[in-house]
């Protein structure tokens, strides 16, 4: 094997288990309501995320902390009635206690890369039922505000969506819930803190059972010294 190879593996093995894991990318758990389904157009009205942590133990993961904002609309942006009604969000109520977008997601990148940085990872990955949604809105908001780094990959995401279906066989978040024993309250669902907080449970199951049934640390053959 050549020398640069090994120098390569042993590079990765020094790292720390949650930068291995994931070939440096830090997953960070997101769900957002909005006024719509355009990114471009359709205001985003919350946002949340759940950064997990590792038990180098264990091997197995857990939510480590979630962080929360209702958000202003930004000027001009649309708001469709139907998509209020579902949410049940009233953009114009004081109450709500919203910032401007610039405001949470400058809160949201510092704890982000705060937690990255203490992972030993290089990058945050967004983790999502559906993530190209999430994924789409978080985008477009991160353009709005004109902040130029995001520690986000601006298009690779890990979709909850996809893995429950292959590991539970279920494609919807309330029933791949069930399916995997996670408490499920439908009278909870479609706010942010709480979708958000059960993605990111989910994906803790389904990758601590991957764990669990042998599929990582992948066994890797040793080289044939003949």
């Amino acid at each position: 094997m050549p020398e640069s190879v090994n120098k390569k593996d042993n590079n990765e093995q020094t790292k720390p288990l949650f930068a291995q894991r994931f070939r440096g990318y830090f997953p960070v758990v997101i769900d957002v309501e909005t006024a719509g389904f355009n990114a471009q157009t359709d205001a985003l009205l919350e946002i949340a995320a759940s950064v997990l942590s590792l038990d180098e133990v264990t091997g197995k993961f857990s939510i480590d902390e979630t962080i929360q904002f209702n958000v202003h609309p930004f000027e001009g942006a649309n708001l469709e009635p139907k998509a209020l009604e579902f949410t049940g969000i009233d953009p114009t109520n004081p109450l709500r206690g919203a910032v401007d977008e610039e405001v949470a997601l400058k809160a949201l990148f510092k704890l982000v890369r705060k937690k990255m940085k203490l992972a030993g990872c290089q990058r945050a990955i967004i983790v999502a039922h559906n993530a190209a949604f999430d994924l789409g809105f978080l985008n477009a908001a991160t353009s709005r505000c004109k902040i130029k780094r995001s520690p986000f990959h601006s298009f690779v995401s890990f979709d909850t969506t996809t893995l429950a279906g292959l590991a539970l066989g279920q494609t919807v978040l309330a029933k791949a819930c069930i399916a995997a024993k996670i408490d499920f309250n439908n009278n909870e669902a479609h706010s942010a803190l709480y979708d958000t907080e059960k993605t990111a449970e989910l994906f803790c199951h389904i990758v601590n059972k991957w764990h669990g049934l042998g599929g990582w640390p992948l066994a890797v053959p040793e080289a044939n010294s003949e």
